[in-house]
């Protein structure tokens, strides 16, 4: 070893840093600056081409390897002064280099080879599987490597981005931070590499299967990562879908429906009051901006969600992974399964009817251009229409229809790329509309094209409906301003969403709304409404001095169009292809459409089949299963295309835009409603998870968006949106009865548990009241499947009404292992919600028994919600095993009772207990012959059981079953506040209890048996609880047989103390050392209560021997007077070979009333 002295960093530490790992000095990543050093050096180098340039140019790429050993060395945590030890177990412990330590092995290299602070990587951190490259990892369970953190070794870690991913990172394995138990537990315990806390809990629906990470980790590493900025992965994208096939050939004819809209129109009246008023309307373009209105607050509230963390986005950016799939995560991972489901398959029908609108409108322009009509400039025109307008786009748009099917299955890489190509087309076709509207031509004024005039556009301020409302023309124009979502939908794949999704949604908004107004205005400055097409329509001058409209003054003569038996072909009012007459080169416009048309039909086609694949990986919709298969590399929908396919063809053959375009705007209005509604709940849920970057909204202003869009569904078509919410409102009591197995921390449940913590609060504030008595239990079922005649029972009365709490206690001689309790309590929860049983599961660590009741007793609950009768099962074996467990059992009942508790006691002649029969002992498994409904265990193979156990396995069932006619009999022998007759009366009101009738038995004198069972009747009825009978029983103290008091006494006999036979110091040294003894004495003293005991089991013999269950009084014990043995004794006896017998006793206080 060498003698250099040690550094104070590491003092104490140099023993076992004098071996080191072997190391490639080339492949080390470059050490951290001096002003780095005590800080952790970088963890993941940028890529194998970076590490071998460094190496090239580090003056270190000449060292030579060292040695290696086959063991690694530990190195001591400096501060913690364990921490060498502590990394012998799991992990791969390496040195940290020391100059100074010049023994080392390390000085077989050069000194610089390795600078202060550098960290020496472990062998399998220097070897990928990736072919070549070299990827450096922390990860506490594979590659780990201990840093040099705040100035010493020690394998806690410093923040990690990586350590927060959901999914594998781009560059590596997914990184996990280490372990509270790798850190905090014993070294024996880390050694013995303790076993892993059990997953059960709910999938959380967001993280990727083995083949997808593998696949994208591949697809990662072979193509690299592309990372699109705001303008390119947001602005082009919604620019480009919000421009489509409504600006160039329904934008016109809307403006010649409502006008430009600066008109302002004057109503007269008669007021509620008589008097004359006067209001002017201003229509100021309102569809164009009720439509920028809606996009806008939807827009402000996608961006809150889209901020508030990474959406699903895809991986390596793929055309067929980023249209409305994020959509559908947007709202599905913010609302929850209930409302996600439903949109889900709104989106997907949304999209496969916008392949058919998008279609239509391709079909309805080449119908146009093989018209005659459309060749207005050919002298002779051609006309080469197959069979009318309508069938053409019929047969043209299935045709397309099925080129665009193919090219998606396919595949389409290609047109990711052609993005920045589509958008040029579309701005070319807009720029040359605009360039033509300034230049007139002589031919084009016969189509109703004049150029700017102000008398043009003052005759088209005003609306001209036609057929038409204000809400109907804009349900037609508002598929227009969709395509917000482009840049949220691809948010996986931005450089930096926080920015560019807001900057660029809100931007293309913006421009885009522009656009729309300035076309509106344009084509309405210099287009008017109706027009013949005839050069011959012209008026001489002499008449231009009469003429009213502005065609008139222009020379021409359309008066004609006025007349309803004569449809003119052009004009605003007529021709959706009026922009190709004003534009400067019409063939551009065309080319415009196609791009448009068809490059949104292929988006939809490809993004319905996604949609609906996500949401039926979901598992939502359990029947829609099939759909989630995936076909080819690429996992495409294949089946999802063809549903797609026959809804969009399905669609295509009504051929009428005006008909479609409704349908899809009120499916859009829904989801924008949706959106706005969940950034609205998310706020108001106060959850610390909601806190998104973008700053610009407002809660209120989300709410209004969400209610706006609703009013305008109702306006446009009230069956429609009365539909679309019908669909909606049953999908989500669908997902909500069926509450499928996810969890994505969504806002429903940050807004449930708020609420539950501001009622429970609030609750805790109000007084008790009578009336609203429940009884809710603590039930002391040890393992939930472990007793499952009390647990069924008790959850029937429970169900619904009260709280219901299994209480387990654990004990043992071994010290308690907490993350083994909280790995059951997961575990025996998830049973529980499984096995419909509306329960908490709490097991808690004790000494014994008793203790752990008390911990329950004080400790379990919340506020209001808290226990009030303790329940638990007969100790059968009471007479088997050591007499100081019934000692611990008695004192149970005594402590309930001390903190004022109920008491109730459920025996069953065939014992409760069947855990032996489940697992062999082990009561972590459960058989599927007793519990079929479980799906997360394993069965042990079928033994065959015995007589005993047969019965008591079907014994243990028999409450999960439906009663027969029967009864339940109640013998109400003394007045604990009407516990003993509440119970009863809630089991009898549930299904499986509503066949059977309650009697009721009571204690009375022979000479008042009438009237005893006239003043029970009429108490029952005030408490307005139902009875077949009531029976009085007179003969309650009648001394009992004699062969039932000597079978009484030789079951006792055992436990007397006998004090009488022997010295007083020795019998109360007994008494002292085993307190559950008999004393004579307190024999003779309690002679009658225990003749009543057994008294009272004939008569339980003779009335109640075929009763479905028996709940009676139960007797009551002086706390330090009666012993446990006699009192297990009174139990026994009362209870003994019956059906199902129910021993309650209240707290004395009232739970019955009959006041109002």
């Amino acid at each position: 070893m060498s003698s250099s002295p040690t550094p104070p960093a590491l003092e104490g530490n140099a023993a076992s840093e004098s071996v080191g790992l072997a190391v490639d000095a080339g492949l080390k990543p470059a050490g951290p600056t001096p002003s780095q050093s005590r800080f952790q050096v970088d963890l993941v180098t940028e890529a194998a081409g970076a590490a071998a340039a460094a190496h090239d140019k580090s003056p270190n790429s000449d060292a030579s390897t060292i040695p290696t050993n086959d063991k690694a060395t530990p190195v001591a945590d400096g501060a913690d002064g364990a921490g060498g030890d502590e990394g012998k177990s799991r992990f791969r412990v390496v040195n940290f280099a020391d100059p100074s330590e010049a023994g080392s092995p390390l000085d077989a290299g050069p000194a610089e080879g390795l600078q202060n602070g550098d960290t020496v990587m472990s062998e399998t951190s220097l070897h990928s599987s990736t072919g070549g490259q070299h990827h450096y990892h922390y990860d506490t369970h594979t590659n780990t490597y201990y840093l040099r953190t705040f100035g010493h070794n020690t394998i806690d870690a410093v923040p990690n981005i990586d350590f927060y991913r959901q999914t594998a990172a781009p560059l590596g394995e997914k990184l996990i931070r280490p372990t509270l138990s790798e850190l905090h537990d014993e070294l024996d315990k880390v050694r013995c590499g303790a076993e892993e806390p059990f997953d059960d809990g709910f999938a959380n629906g967001e993280e990727l299967s083995p083949a997808e990470e593998a696949a994208a980790k591949e697809a990662a590493e072979s193509k690299g990562v592309v990372k699109f900025g705001w303008i390119k992965g947001v602005l082009v994208r919604c620019m480009l879908n919000i421009w489509g096939v409504m600006l160039f050939i329904r934008m016109s004819w809307i403006v010649g429906q409502s006008g430009i809209g600066l008109h302002i129109k004057t109503i007269t009246g008669r007021s509620s009051h008589g008097r004359f008023y006067k209001a002017k309307i201003i229509l100021s373009c309102l569809i164009v901006l009720m439509a920028t209105v809606v996009t806008t607050i939807t827009g402000l509230s996608t961006s809150a969600i889209a901020t508030n963390g990474f959406v699903r986005g895809g991986m390596p950016f793929k055309y067929s992974e980023v249209t409305l799939v994020c959509a559908y995560y947007l709202i599905s991972r913010s609302l929850g399964p209930e409302f996600g489901g439903s949109i889900g398959l709104i989106f997907a029908f949304a999209n496969a009817v916008a392949v058919a609108m998008y279609v239509v409108g391709f079909a309805e322009t080449v119908v146009e251009v093989l018209s005659f009509k459309h060749n207005r400039f050919c002298p002779k025109g051609v006309d080469a229409l197959m069979t009318d307008e309508l069938n053409d786009i019929r047969i043209i748009g299935t045709i397309t229809v099925i080129l665009l099917l193919g090219i998606s299955v396919a595949g389409m890489e290609w047109e990711a790329k052609a993005q920045i190509f589509l958008l040029f087309v579309l701005i070319t076709a807009i720029i040359n509309y605009f360039i033509g509207s300034f230049i007139t031509v002589k031919s084009k004024e016969s189509y109703g094209f004049f150029g700017y005039d102000s008398a043009i556009m003052m005759e088209n301020m005003g609306p001209d409906f036609r057929d038409e409302t204000f809400f109907s023309v804009f349900s037609i124009f508002f598929p227009a301003a969709t395509g917000i979502l482009a840049g949220a939908n691809i948010s996986g794949d931005l450089s930096d969403p926080q920015l560019a999704i807001p900057k660029g949604t809100l931007l293309a908004i913006l421009v885009t709304g522009i656009v729309y107004l300035g076309v509106a205005i344009s084509t309405g400055a210099c287009i008017v409404r109706d027009a013949t097409g005839s050069l011959n329509d012209t008026v001489s001058s002499m008449f231009m001095a009469n003429c009213t409209d502005a065609a008139c003054k222009m020379g021409y003569d359309f008066s004609i169009c006025k007349d309803p038996k004569t449809r003119c072909k052009y004009g605003l009012q007529n021709d959706f292809q009026v922009m190709s007459i004003v534009s400067g080169f019409g063939p551009i416009i065309t080319a415009g459409i196609f791009s448009a048309t068809l490059s949104s039909a292929l988006a939809s086609l490809v993004s319905a089949p996604k949609v609906f694949q996500a949401l039926c990986k979901d598992n939502i919709y359990p029947g829609l299963s099939m759909f989630a298969k995936g076909y080819g590399k690429n996992n495409e929908p294949l089946r999802g295309y063809i549903l797609t396919f026959c809804i969009a063809l399905a669609f295509i053959l009504i051929a009428k835009l005006n008909i479609i375009a409704p349908i899809i705007s009120n499916f859009f209005l829904a989801s924008y409603a949706l959106i706005n509604f969940s950034v609205f709940h998310a706020s108001i849920a106060n959850s610390p998870g909601w806190r998104p970057s973008f700053k610009y909204y407002n809660m209120w202003v989300s709410l209004a968006g969400a209610i706006l869009c609703c009013g305008v569904m109702f306006v446009i078509n009230w069956m429609a949106a009365l539909l679309t919410n019908a669909i909606v409102l049953g999908l989500y009591i669908y997902v909500s009865y069926k509450k499928p197995d996810v969890n994505w921390g969504s806002s429903t449940q940050a807004l449930t548990y708020h609420q539950a913590l501001t009622h429970t609060l609030h609750l805790s504030g109000v007084e008790d009241h009578i009336k609203n008595f429940r009884p809710q239990c603590l039930v002391m079922t040890g393992y939930p499947n472990s007793r499952p005649a009390l647990l069924n029972l008790v959850h029937s009365f429970t169900k619904n009404v009260g709280l219901m709490i299994c209480g387990h206690v654990r004990t043992g001689s071994r010290r308690p292992n907490f993350k083994e309790l909280g790995a059951d309590h997961s575990r025996f929860q998830r049973w529980l919600l499984r096995n419909e049983t509306k329960a908490f599961y709490t097991p808690v660590f004790a000494d014994d028994l008793r203790q752990g009741t008390q911990y329950l007793l004080q400790a379990a609950g919340l506020g209001r919600l808290r226990p009030n009768t303790l329940v638990f099962g007969y100790k059968n074996d009471w007479r088997d095993g050591d007499m100081m467990n019934v000692e611990t059992y008695i004192n149970m009942i005594h402590d309930a009772f001390d903190f004022q508790y109920g008491a109730v006691i459920l025996r069953l002649k065939e014992g409760l207990d069947v855990s032996h029969i489940q697992g062999q002992g082990n009561p972590h498994s459960l058989t599927l012959s007793l519990c079929p409904f479980l799906k997360f265990t394993t069965p042990y193979p079928s033994m065959p059981l015995n007589v005993s156990d047969q019965r008591l396995l079907e014994a243990s069932q028999q409450f999960q079953k439906k009663q027969g006619k029967g009864t339940v009999d109640v013998w109400w022998l003394f007045d604990d506040g009407g516990l003993t007759l509440l119970i009863p009366y809630l089991l009898i009101n549930k299904k499986r209890w509503k066949d059977c009738k309650i009697r009721v038995f009571i204690g009375g004198k022979i000479n008042r048996i009438d009237h005893d069972r006239r003043v029970m009747a009429t108490l029952l009825s005030k408490f307005r609880i139902d009875f077949s009978d009531i029976t009085v029983l007179g003969d309650i103290n009648t001394k009992p047989k004699k062969e039932s008091i000597t079978a009484f006494e030789d079951m006792i006999e055992p436990y007397r103390l006998k004090e009488d036979d022997m010295e007083q110091e020795a019998a109360e040294r007994l008494k002292n050392s085993e307190p559950w003894r008999i004393t004579d004495n307190e024999l003779e003293l309690y002679r009658a209560k225990t003749n009543r005991q057994v008294r009272l089991n004939e008569l339980l013999k003779e009335h109640s021997s075929t009763a479905n269950l028996i709940v009676m009084s139960m007797p009551l014990a002086r706390k330090g007077t009666v012993s446990s043995a006699l009192y297990m004794g009174w139990l026994e006896v009362l209870s003994q070979d019956l059906p199902p017998i129910l021993l309650v006793r209240g707290n004395h206080q009232s739970v019955l009333t009959f006041y109002s």
